[in-house]
């Protein structure tokens, strides 16, 4: 039944990524050339409310679907380590035209070119895992 819970949760999620136009090249493109507040006003939202959600999940010591306490580690105060991965990250972005959310649901909504995308990332995340102890963290 969980399960359950989960795919429903993640069709609500594609449904609204998909008509909000957060999966939109278009609106991407918009964003990254400063024309439009439509994505910055998106991301600022899920910000908002994960800061919102972060913050009650540690005052509150809300537990998981399963009864075990939520930990969330605290991060390593490295501003080079973010900026070289916010630019990798924002660069990948502007060149893809999506974000790994927005790649399920264009897959999901019928884009055949976007699996060639989702196999890549599928694949650089693999070769990550399979090459972390070897790189500098």
């Amino acid at each position: 039944m969980k399960k359950l819970l989960f795919i429903f949760i993640g069709l609500c999620f594609g449904i609204i990524m998909y008509k909000s136009e957060a999966a939109s090249w278009f609106r991407i493109y918009e964003m990254f050339r400063f024309e439009a507040f439509h994505m910055y006003g998106i991301i600022g939202t899920a910000l908002a409310f994960g800061i919102l959600f972060v913050q009650i999940i540690k005052r509150y010591n809300v537990k998981s679907f399963d009864g075990n306490p939520i930990v969330i580690a605290p991060k390593e105060k490295s501003f080079s380590k973010y900026l070289l991965g916010g630019i990798i990250f924002g660069l990948g972005w502007a060149l893809v035209g999506a974000c790994p959310g927005p790649i399920f649901v264009l897959v999901g909504a019928g884009y055949l070119p976007i699996v060639i995308v989702f196999l890549s990332a599928a694949l650089g995340t693999f070769l990550y895992g399979v090459l972390k102890d070897k790189l500098p963290h």
